[in-house]
């Protein structure tokens, strides 16, 4: 997409099933998992801008030693600077003395991170401050190392206020109100509970401190764990943990809002939060990769015992996230790159009539890159439709046929070309939005001589489009000086017009270009009032249960079509001094089911909120937009 909508957070899982000494025999390093990790959270960078965090257990580690290991970073290069000093240091004992990269028992004692369990996040800010305070891993350290866990999330609760209540409840004094810190101090309470409870039962066994200890670590019963802690969470979530005495899990919401995948091989197991990611560090097949159930917890114990629990009841219908699929997961997932496919071959009833079916007259293209997918999918589509048209002429004149006439037909074929091409040396600075505003329009550069002046139309497919900002102040203009006779820019996604609440940078409803073309819409046909009613409903159900929580905003759409709100959203975006006609084509909510049948969490375009939370979230939103409070709404 070419605005500035920031990227869900990205985490991994990885767990080595055979003791180090297999890793050196079989790939000559102890540092197997460690370089596996470093290669999974690489290919899931599209995920993490604004910092990166590992983390490592050490099983069996002697008393003294620190069995826990963290770096985090929150730089330009976040992951680049939280594996280098690692390397270092390998590279160091390397240099020194060699043999000891062989001596598993001394590596345990001396280097970070010769580890058989790990963990890796990566951080896009959505809401609040950066900084490394904020970065994952979080750890609760404690002396008995079955009460330390490092935890990180791909997440977003609605509820956050609630839980924050139930820890004060319990007797607690959190000094945050962040869910990060919420989920981890209620985690952390449900271990000391089960320590509690199973200490009890084996000290009336008269057992020793040391073997209760020990049958405490071999019995953590972690589903219970789970189950207790993630009771009242609202909102989408893929959470992952690692006790201090080498039991982990990952957790996914019931609705399966966040995507989570995990393989499980001969000596390694490992959760991602992408596929290709795991086929790509481990050379396997999509086939060998299994997606993670929504409501389910994959749970490695310490013996490397491996199963997948329910833990909280998967909700149904289920409704995984669609733009995770139109969007922020990489298009080399088989079938996200088909889905892809199809939303792009879907725009082509409304592309023709937007260019009056005039092919020959029209160049074709697409931005930014990681539209390309849907590009060609719209493409293909084309060739079917012009060899269709080839094929109804040649045999309509197939008794009149001259070479003239047959290379005139053969010539019917859609035009493709480089429009815009984005400068990789200005892509890396623009992380931030205070920078993104003066170096947007100069990402790109166009191909001059691609469109005849005035004469060609030119079609241009966008992922989405949500805040229309960068369009109007840049995209737009920039096309506008290859001088195209029209401009129509095609949007994979239907118009988003409800704010997200589980994790993706669309909060508030005022900034979306198609609630601001509903208001213009609503004022210019006398029907202001609707809005004032909306307002009222909205205040008088703000303190309601979220679950009595009506979304009452759809009445602000309700007037109008999507050709209606398609037509205000291209008067809106459409800069004063350009010359060319412009018309904004949508996709359909009809056609994004049809290219996405398994993934019908579609929320931000219907407002049909899988969770309780969400239609709180946006009642709020309402009420903020028109009080004019500049916050997120939860």
């Amino acid at each position: 997409m070419s605005e500035s909508i920031k990227h869900e957070c990205g985490i991994v899982l990885l767990r080595l099933l055979k003791p180090l000494d297999y890793y050196v025999e079989k790939y000559g390093t102890a540092f197997y998992g460690l370089d596996r990790l470093y290669l999974l959270m690489q290919k899931q960078h599209n995920r993490g801008q604004d910092g990166a965090g590992i983390a490592a257990v050490k099983f069996h580690a002697k008393p003294g030693i620190q069995y826990i290991n963290r770096m985090r970073s929150d730089s330009s290069t976040p992951i680049r600077d939280c594996f280098t000093p690692i390397y270092e240091d390998i590279q160091q004992v390397k240099d020194l003395c060699p043999d000891k990269l062989k001596d598993i028992a001394w590596l345990k004692e001396n280097l970070r991170f010769s580890s058989e369990l790990f963990m890796g996040h990566l951080r896009y800010g959505t809401y609040g401050k950066n900084g490394i305070d904020t970065v994952h891993p979080f750890i609760i350290h404690n002396n008995w190392i079955s009460r330390s866990v490092v935890v990180a999330g791909n997440f977003n609760l609605t509820n956050s206020e609630e839980l924050f209540d139930e820890l004060v409840a319990l007797g607690q004094h959190p000094v945050e109100t962040s869910d990060t810190i919420t989920i981890l101090e209620i985690i952390g309470n449900y271990i000391n509970k089960a320590n509690d409870d199973l200490y009890k039962k084996y000290k009336e066994e008269g057992l020793s401190k040391y073997d209760i200890s020990r049958k405490i670590q071999r019995n953590m019963d972690i589903r219970q764990i789970l189950h207790g802690a993630s009771r009242n969470w609202d909102g989408g979530y893929v959470f992952c943990g690692m006790l201090g005495h080498g039991d982990a899990f990952v957790l996914r919401d019931p609705v399966g809002i966040r995507p989570a995948f995990y393989y499980h091989g001969e000596d390694v197991i490992v959760v991602a939060s992408e596929r290709p990611a795991i086929q790509t560090a481990f050379n396997l097949q999509t086939e060998d990769i299994n997606e993670l159930p929504p409501g389910h917890a994959a749970i490695i114990k310490q013996n490397g015992s491996f199963y997948i629990e329910e833990c909280k009841q998967p909700q149904e219908p289920q409704k995984q996230c669609s733009f995770e699929r139109i969007y922020f997961s990489r298009g080399t997932d088989r079938d996200i790159y088909k889905e892809r496919e199809r939303l792009g071959a879907c725009l082509l009833d409304g592309v023709l009539k937007a260019i009056n079916n005039d092919l020959i007259n029209t160049v074709f293209s697409y931005i930014p890159n990681t539209a390309l997918v849907a590009f060609n999918g719209m493409f293909d589509a084309l060739r079917d439709h012009c060899n269709e048209i080839k094929k109804q002429k040649l045999l309509k004149n197939r008794d009149c046929l001259t070479p003239e006439l047959v290379d005139k037909i053969l010539a019917i074929m859609p035009r493709f070309d480089q429009i815009a091409v984005k400068d990789a040396k200005l892509r890396t600075f623009i992380t931030e939005d205070n920078q993104r505003d003066d170096l947007v329009a100069h990402v790109y550069d166009i191909t001059y001589g691609t469109v005849n002046k005035n004469v060609d139309n030119l079609v241009v497919l966008d992922d989405s489009i949500v805040r229309g900002t960068t369009l109007k102040e840049s995209i737009i203009r920039m096309l506008d000086r290859l001088n195209p006779k029209k401009i129509v820019i095609a949007s994979s996604a239907p118009q988003v017009r409800y704010p997200d609440c589980y994790g993706i940078d669309m909060s508030r409803l005022g900034d979306f270009i198609a609630f601001q073309a509903a208001i213009s819409l609503l004022k210019e046909t006398g029907q202001e009032h609707i809005i004032e009613n909306v307002y009222n409903k909205a205040k008088e159900q703000e303190n309601y249960p979220k679950e009595k929580i009506v979304n009452y905003v759809r009445e602000i759409y309700e007037p109008f079509t999507a050709k209606q709100i398609s037509a205000k959203i291209a008067e809106l975006v459409r800069p004063k001094e350009i010359h060319a006609e412009l018309e904004i084509v949508y996709n359909s909510i009809e056609n994004l089911h049809k290219a996405c049948p398994n993934h019908t969490g579609d929320w931000y375009f219907t407002g049909n909120y899988p969770t309780p939370g969400g239609f709180k979230v946006l009642n709020r939103s309402f009420i903020y937009y028109k009080e004019n409070i500049k916050k997120r709404p939860w």
